[in-house]
């Protein structure tokens, strides 16, 4: 899994890479953590070289989504496959994420 932000026009985005599942969820989630203090820019996460997400990394995504609300903010996801967005779908959180 590889997991990289940058900015890019006014916006930070996590570009993620690989497979999300619990062996590498902990490591993820600690070079995520720059989502979680973002105050003044909009969040992407780029799933457009995502090819699995587990328990564990939708866990992820809920707590920036929640980090993001509490500062009034969305949370853009860029690029996900039919697949993982039928996981987010079952999972209930469709309805939490603006998809580009």
């Amino acid at each position: 899994m590889k997991t990289t932000i940058q900015e890019q026009d006014g916006q930070l985005v996590a570009i993620l890479e690989g497979r999300l599942d619990t062996a590498v969820s902990e490591e993820v989630e600690e070079q995520l953590s720059p989502l979680h203090k973002c105050k003044d820019k909009d969040i992407v996460i780029d799933c457009t070289d995502l090819t699995y997400i587990s328990s564990s990394g939708l866990r992820i995504f809920l707590r920036i989504v929640k980090s993001a609300k509490a500062k009034e903010k969305p949370v853009y996801i860029k690029g996900m496959a039919p697949n993982l967005r039928s996981v987010l779908s079952m999972a209930g959180f469709l309805n939490l994420f603006v998809f580009i």
